[in-house]
């Protein structure tokens, strides 16, 4: 077996003993982030039967989805990493989802873009709940206005996306974004990652942004 299968299989396994001792019972959705690898090392998930696969870069998943997303309409591919406006072309085309809308202009233009190859990509909003300057996202003050903006150009959000600032501990972020959640019925929450996917499923993430603990440490 292959030793990305392993690794997600054993995360897996991971989850489902934590699901467990929590008394929770829904099933997250393991988005493998495989930016930097290769497509050798992406083929044994596919074989294995994994359809969620994330990417940072447009250009480099354009270079290696294209074809594959052609021949397996199984495959669900998101877009996890920062969005530049002259990229959501290429970007409506490809991916299923986006999970880092951030910004009025990036909305207009995924609006815009939408309506030509008339596919509607289920799109994240970005929240910047630790207030980083150096970090993107919608601060929390901006977030109801900027939804309503999101929702008067048809664009289709299906949830929150938040990044918890490095060294903090990620529970009090993942209970914020969580309280949003409900507040505003959404159906889906992205958070979570290699090093704090366990505390992600506490709070009920839908999708685990997975990429170092399935494909191992980038070069």
């Amino acid at each position: 077996m292959h030793k990305t299968v392993q690794n997600l299989i054993n995360i897996k396994n991971e989850i489902k003993t934590k699901l467990i001792d929590l008394n929770l019972n829904y099933h997250p959705n393991i988005i493998a982030v495989s930016k930097t690898f290769s497509i050798q090392n992406i083929n044994p998930l596919i074989e294995y039967g994994h359809i969620h696969f994330g990417e940072n870069k447009v250009q480099e998943a354009v270079n290696k989805w294209s074809e594959i997303k052609e021949k397996n309409n199984q495959i669900i591919l998101h877009m996890v990493g920062k969005l530049q406006t002259n990229k959501v072309k290429y970007a409506v085309k490809l991916f299923d989802y986006i999970h880092s809308l951030d910004n009025l202009k990036l909305a207009k233009k995924i609006s815009d873009e939408q309506k030509k190859y008339e596919k509607k990509p289920k799109l994240f909003i970005q929240i910047n709940l630790g207030n980083e300057e150096q970090k993107s996202g919608i601060t929390l003050n901006k977030f109801e206005e900027f939804y309503n903006y999101c929702k008067k150009i048809e664009l289709n959000i299906v949830g929150l996306m938040c990044l918890p600032p490095e060294n903090q501990d990620s529970n009090f972020y993942f209970s914020e974004l969580q309280k949003i959640t409900k507040e505003f019925q959404f159906d889906d929450t992205s958070m979570g990652m290699s090093s704090d996917y366990i505390n992600a499923i506490k709070f009920r993430s839908t999708f685990l942004r997975i990429g170092s603990k399935i494909f191992g440490a980038r070069t």
